[in-house]
């Protein structure tokens, strides 16, 4: 195997492994409330939930901000802008924590008049706000660890403290509700407590990092108006790129619950089978960011050129077992998942478009991270928005007439535009 294959793998491999320990949690805290006596415990933990998964996920810049700007200066042996971009991007991660704290009574009561559960699951649902939202500071400045840690060819690390941080969730929440009986309470501190333990073992894995870079660290220079007007100018794009992303798949779902119960079952299920791929690809965008900003940082151009191709070999080869498996085992993946016949009965009629999820998915996951190690955030965000404008302008011309499928095709539409609108810009990557 060659020596930069074996790269991708070293950086991919175990950031796969932390990718697929996220869905664990919320399986777990599901399975918990579920033995509460209560649907509204399980109500609250899935508003809660998504309303924590929409706040990070737009802070999602944190990490992969950091992670092209660290990998770009590690190339360029510029270590004391590797220093710089840690405390920049952590003072960053501060600051927000402590508004979202501020803000905590406006933003838990303007999502919940957007959302409009029942009264007995809003209850249970401030109960879990008003505990998970002191996780926050350490969600962020996790966030940050993981980008840098990724930016500095070390994906080990992240995989380490995502387990560690898994575990000790388990453990606490078991603890507190079933040894203390504290219910949503227990679920909720197990959450937070369980962050801080990430936060705390990422800085230990940081320590030999630390006394290495150190010496190179300056204030002046981390704080410099240039340094921060580009901190913010790429994360800005990475920002607005996110909140399209959240805007297409949250108004996905919303479609489906306006057609009818079991087609909003059916596409949830569905979609785990995206879900799953994207853990899987994600890994491979990491490899990505990390090497192509290395790359780019040292102004090594052929290595950019092989490591891109390298990593487009990888990502059609997975793409192509993807769809072999789903095209042998999707009706018994989803069997997993309900024994309800006239629901699998009903995903069997729109499954097909599962068979797509890897090839028209591909390209948009490879670039994504080539173009944030590059730092060529505005390539990212121009095709994020032109998929999310082919997504809303299929899904008004389609679904009036195909219904459901008229859906689908509007998402696997705006799959391939993303990757095809990045492969047209890929040239001005360098050049950028």
């Amino acid at each position: 195997m060659n020596r930069r294959d074996k790269q991708i793998l070293h950086i991919a491999l175990p950031s796969i492994v932390s990718n697929i320990t996220v869905p664990l949690l919320g399986l777990v805290d599901v399975a918990i409330t579920g033995h509460l006596g209560s649907a509204a415990y399980i109500g609250a933990i899935a508003v809660g939930g998504m309303l924590f998964n929409i706040i990070y996920w737009m802070f999602a810049f944190l990490r992969m901000g950091t992670s092209g700007m660290t990998a770009q200066a590690l190339g360029a042996r510029n270590l004391t802008e590797v220093a710089a971009v840690m405390q920049r991007a952590l003072s960053v991660a501060i600051v927000i924590s402590m508004v979202m704290l501020c803000l905590q009574v406006p933003i838990r009561e303007g999502a919940l008049l957007i959302i409009r559960p029942s009264s007995e699951v809003v209850a249970f649902t401030c109960i879990y706000f008003n505990i998970c939202i002191w996780g926050a500071p350490a969600a962020l400045m996790l966030f940050v660890l993981t980008g840098w840690f990724v930016g500095m060819q070390n994906s080990k690390a992240p995989m380490l403290v995502a387990m560690i941080q898994n575990v000790a969730n388990i453990v606490l929440s078991f603890t507190f509700v079933y040894g203390f009986d504290m219910k949503i309470e227990g679920v909720a501190w197990g959450t937070v407590l369980a962050q801080y333990i990430g936060l705390i073992s990422a800085l230990v894995f940081f320590v030999p990092y630390y006394l290495r870079i150190k010496k190179y660290y300056q204030k002046k220079t981390a704080f410099a108006s240039s340094a921060l007007i580009k901190f913010f100018s790429l994360n800005k794009d990475i920002f607005l790129r996110t909140c399209c992303l959240i805007l297409v798949h949250f108004f996905f779902i919303a479609a489906g619950a306006k057609q009818g119960d079991m087609e909003l079952a059916v596409n949830t299920m569905l979609m785990q089978l995206f879900t799953l791929y994207s853990y899987i690809m994600d890994g491979f965008a990491f490899a990505g960011e990390a090497m192509v900003g290395k790359a780019i940082g040292g102004k090594m151009k052929v290595i950019y050129d092989d490591t891109v191709r390298r990593l487009f070999r990888w990502g059609w080869g997975v793409a192509a077992l993807f769809t072999l498996a789903y095209f042998l085992f999707g009706k018994a993946f989803l069997s997993l998942l309900t024994d309800q016949e006239t629901v699998l009965e009903t995903a069997q009629v729109y499954q097909p478009w599962t068979l797509l999820f890897p090839l028209c998915g591909i390209a948009a996951f490879i670039w994504d991270g080539v173009y944030i190690g590059a730092t060529a955030t505005k390539g990212m965000l121009i095709s994020m928005a032109s998929g999310m404008v082919v997504f809303f302008l299929l899904y008004f011309l389609l679904v009036p007439w195909l219904g459901n499928h008229g859906l689908w095709i509007a998402f696997v539409t705006y799959l391939a535009t993303r990757g095809i609108s990045q492969t047209f810009m890929r040239k001005r990557i360098w050049k950028t």
